[in-house]
């Protein structure tokens, strides 16, 4: 099977332009292609794992991937799959959550000299002319064209701002300067880009001439990175500080049975024809299919050794209620008040619950228990004396906290 099969078989794979130039290019090592990342917050999440892992697959069969940080276009932000307008950020907010990508990423791209790069698209679209702009990639692009893309009709009944409307042009851009400066010759993304991509391939023909090499894949990463990013408590981060490596691990082993396989292909490593026979699983097979998406992307992410503390922290929690190595959040002389901390604000403070009013809601449907009793009074408090041993606070079936003071 070729990579560029392998890529088709694990379903990875949306829509193309110039498919047996592409499949060329994967094939034989010389596809030197590029996937944006905004820089909207200080880590990646799991929403990204798909073009992360991606990167890893083509840059092992020795094609060259290009990280592109958008700390230009993040200054305008992009309206695909809103309907509102993002925030703007300071470039100082924007270059400290470039570095934080950048060192998240390393533990899937190898950005020794010659493999691969990462580039911030502020480099050239900073110093933009306007009026250059307006001439040399303005003229290229219909405006009736470009309202009939998705993205923009999704915006246009709220309102769409003329900084967002410049967003594709800007992208397209941004395939076209790393065409220029650094040879590359396809560009990946999601199936809200599609618009953006195929106006910098049209750019880079019209500006350069047909013969000019350039090409576009698409991927799922929206609709499927719509159901990895998320939970009903927020995103889950690949930054440890943000996100323990028991509840990434947690996260995954919890996806919904009708996913699992389907991300196993999608995001672990694992062989193909392993995976296969994994597809007449059922029941408690899909568990232990939960288990190994769970324990292989962990490892991909936090290292193997903490895979396994994340995997024996689930196995002793669920066989018992309690674990030494359970997830723990530590208490100080500020959490309490008047001496009391009640359990909403544990709720909170634990991250099993995002706010108080969802505390509120886990505790009055039944679904909060606190040392394995069930939990029904919204109001209770504790003083310190109740955390010496450890709490053990319990929300759903299978997120536990251990309460330290």
């Amino acid at each position: 099977m070729t990579v560029y099969d392998e890529l088709v078989a694990r379903g990875l794979i949306a829509q193309v332009t110039d498919e047996e130039e592409i499949k060329e290019l994967i094939n034989t090592g010389k596809a030197i292609f590029y996937i944006g990342f905004d820089p909207t917050a200080d880590s990646l999440h799991v929403g990204h794992f798909m073009a992360l892992c991606l990167m890893k697959r083509l840059q092992m069969a020795g094609n060259k991937p290009i990280a592109l940080i958008g700390g230009g276009t993040g200054m305008i932000g992009d309206p695909s799959g809103r309907s509102d307008m993002r925030q703007m950020m300071t470039q100082e907010t924007i270059q400290h959550n470039c570095d934080c990508f950048k060192e998240q990423m390393s533990k899937f791209i190898d950005f020794s000299e010659g493999k691969a790069m990462m580039v911030n698209n502020a480099d050239w679209l900073m110093d933009l002319n306007y009026i250059d702009v307006l001439r040399e990639v303005g003229s290229h692009f219909s405006v009736n064209r470009m309202l009939t893309a998705e993205c923009y009709k999704q915006r246009m009944e709220k309102g769409l701002s003329f900084l967002e409307f410049n967003y594709m042009i800007m992208q397209s851009y941004d395939f076209y300067a790393l065409f220029q400066k650094y040879g590359c010759n396809m560009q990946f993304g999601g199936d809200d880009q599609w618009s953006n991509m195929l106006g910098g391939t049209e750019l880079i023909r019209r500006k350069l001439g047909k013969d000019a090499y350039a090409m576009t894949i698409t991927l799922l990463l929206n609709s499927e990175g719509k159901k990895m990013g998320k939970t009903q408590s927020g995103a889950v981060w690949l930054d440890p500080k943000k996100t323990s490596p028991y509840d990434f691990y947690q996260y995954w082993r919890n996806v919904a049975d009708a996913d699992v396989l389907k991300f196993i292909r999608m995001l672990t490593f694992l062989p193909l024809e392993e995976i296969d026979k994994m597809d007449a699983w059922e029941g408690a097979q899909l568990n232990q299919a939960k288990e190994i998406l769970a324990f292989e992307l962990t490892k991909i992410v936090h290292g193997e050794e903490e895979a396994k503390k994340a995997q024996d922290a689930a196995k002793a929690i669920f066989s018992s209620g309690n674990a030494a190595d359970m997830p723990s959040v530590t208490l100080t002389d500020a959490d309490f008040k008047d001496g009391m901390i009640d359990l909403l604000s544990l709720l909170v403070k634990s991250t099993l619950a995002s706010s108080r009013s969802e505390a509120r809601r886990a505790v009055e449907q039944g679904g909060v228990s606190v040392n394995g009793e069930k939990a029904t009074d919204i109001k209770a408090s504790y003083t310190p004396d109740a955390f010496t041993e450890g709490m053990v606070l319990k929300k759903g079936k299978k997120n536990f906290r251990k309460i330290l003071i």
